[in-house]
């Protein structure tokens, strides 16, 4: 009997899988803090084959309260597998001379979401993520999005608060968030099990890395897109 499934567990009706097959489709509502860390700190999280960004140490905090599917998926009629929150942040690079952003820690608080990153490349881990909700009504519950209006977000994991972040709305942005604009680059990586090969791993979390020395601006924005694809950009070491 074959197997289907395009992630484990694998059955004869394929239905089980933690992620299913792409295309997936993607909205959310963000809250981002463009900011410096500290250049050599940044530089050193970078994987081979990115350098340091011309202006050092430039990353953003992103939080984002998702809603997704799959291409043929009645997720949006069962939430539970089509919601989550995530935070992570991003460290600014170059690729070939080319401005890119580069996923350093990032933490979500749904299984499918954390498989579904290891499959495109990000580094996700299980962690709490809340943020500030707007509704399509006016209330003193909920921000309306206008000059003043404050928007907060948290993370954390193991029972440890990661990130916070606060941001007042002033005006509507012309550019968006400077940090977060150019392609992302994700490295896929899987380590050996094999006797001899293991890679060590530190425990714990070693975000402070990229703790701010000095912050620029902060979003509060929605975007949407779709994952079908991916590019190689460069094969790294086997």
């Amino acid at each position: 009997m074959t197997l289907h499934g395009y992630t484990t567990p694998r059955t004869p009706r394929g239905r089980a899988g933690l992620v299913p097959a792409p295309p997936w489709h993607y909205v959310g509502d963000f809250l981002v803090v463009d900011y410096w860390a500290d250049g050599d700190a940044a530089a050193s999280l970078l994987p081979e084959g990115l350098e340091p960004f011309d202006e050092p140490g430039r990353c953003a905090a992103v939080f984002v309260d998702w809603q997704s599917r799959s291409e043929g998926g009645d997720e949006l009629t069962d939430p539970v597998r089509a919601q989550y929150k995530e935070a992570y942040v991003v460290v600014s690079a170059l690729l070939d001379e080319a401005p890119v952003s580069y996923c350093a820690f990032i933490w979500v608080d749904q299984d499918f979401a954390m498989a579904r990153g290891w499959v495109q490349g990000f580094p996700k881990k299980r962690g709490e993520v809340w943020l500030t909700r707007t509704f399509a009504i006016p209330s003193a519950a909920a921000p309306a999005g206008a000059a003043g209006d404050a928007f907060g977000a948290t993370c954390s994991a193991r029972g440890r608060e990661l990130m916070r972040a606060r941001v007042t709305l002033d005006r509507v942005s012309d550019s968006g968030s400077v940090h977060t604009d150019p392609p992302i680059v994700n490295v896929r990586y899987f380590p050996r099990l094999g006797a001899g090969d293991h890679d060590r791993h530190a425990p714990g979390e070693e975000h402070a890395l990229l703790a701010p020395v000095s912050v620029a601006r902060g979003y509060r924005f929605t975007f949407a897109y779709t994952v079908d694809d991916l590019v190689t950009v460069r094969e790294l070491g086997a």
